[in-house]
């Protein structure tokens, strides 16, 4: 084995080996970036499994395929320094992806926007009507295109009920307005008035069968009253809370501009914003053929053809 080295030289020779390109290695670099600044000046020797995960788990914030990517790349640049005989195996061979969180709406389909067409709306609408607080949910998740995690973080006080409007913490920290219609506001007001508990300031609460202790109503709750009340309809088998959201937006896509949509649906980027007008597009057009976006898969054809890439 050679003499020990840092792990910023280890990524040196990594990025400057014979053969890789131009884009790929900007990618790399720009993804390394984070990590060689928390260990670049460390020996590549001392770098164990636990301080690797430990990395990993804090990039949290990032979708869950990208951190797929952070990852692959990390394997890559460790299955170089084991042929390099800088380290005598790779800490986090085999080690297992992240999954798909359903509390941010992710999901392992290949179709990331799926949403419900008016005649699966009005089924919907129908099969909760009965349910109060489902009612009051269903029609704030469609009308405001707010996140799951955002409605049901809400406390009464959050929720300006003359003005309809109610502000969330979404991503990054950063607040914003969401507005509700008229039919919202007229659901939200039967739940608060016949249906929501008062003794906790959760704008949506849930009672223990048991113990009876009132309390916020978490989303593995929410999700399975979901479940018992759509698995009832097969036209809405399949459909997920998340896609309410998704709804929303492709209804909003031509009406109002994408910086006024994207700002409505909290996105950190527009290029998030944009993938409904394409989805819309797609929906009004259904005989043009998908072309797949160069930029949406380069990353996945450098990863693939990387010969150090351990997916």
């Amino acid at each position: 084995m050679k003499s020990a080295v840092t792990l910023a030289t280890v990524t040196t020779e990594f990025l400057e080996r014979p053969g890789l390109a131009p884009s790929t290695r900007e990618t790399y670099e720009l993804t390394l970036r984070l990590l060689l600044q928390k260990y670049g000046s460390w020996s590549i020797e001392i770098i164990s499994k636990q301080t690797l995960v430990e990395y990993l788990n804090n990039l949290s914030h990032l979708k869950y395929t990208t951190h797929h990517k952070h990852q692959a790349i990390l394997q890559s640049l460790l299955n170089f320094s084991v042929e390099q005989r800088y380290i005598k195996s790779n800490p986090i061979r085999g080690l297992k992806q992240r999954l798909p969180e359903r509390e941010k709406g992710e999901h392992k389909s290949d179709n990331t926007i799926r949403y419900l067409t008016q005649s699966q709306l009005n089924i919907l609408y129908s099969a909760v009507k009965d349910d109060l607080r489902l009612s009051a949910i269903v029609h704030l998740l469609h009308r405001t295109g707010c996140r799951i995690g955002e409605l049901l973080a809400l406390n009464t006080d959050s929720v300006d009920i003359n003005n309809q409007k109610f502000q969330v913490l979404g991503k990054g920290n950063k607040q914003r307005w969401c507005f509700y219609s008229d039919d919202a506001a007229a659901m939200l007001a039967k739940y608060l008035k016949y249906s929501r508990h008062q003794n906790t300031n959760a704008l949506f609460t849930a009672q223990h069968l048991v113990t009876l202790k009132v309390s916020r109503i978490s989303y593995h709750t929410l999700h399975d009253y979901w479940c018992e009340t759509t698995n009832k309809y097969p036209q809405l088998q399949g459909v997920r809370i998340h896609d309410l959201r998704h709804t929303f937006a492709t209804e909003r896509v031509g009406l109002i501009s994408i910086e006024e949509l994207c700002s409505l649906m909290g996105h950190e980027s527009i290029q998030t914003t944009l993938r409904y007008a394409k989805v819309t597009s797609l929906r009004d057009a259904p005989r043009t053929q998908k072309s797949e976006s160069a930029a949406r898969h380069a990353l996945n054809i450098l990863i693939n053809s990387d010969p150090y890439a351990d997916l």
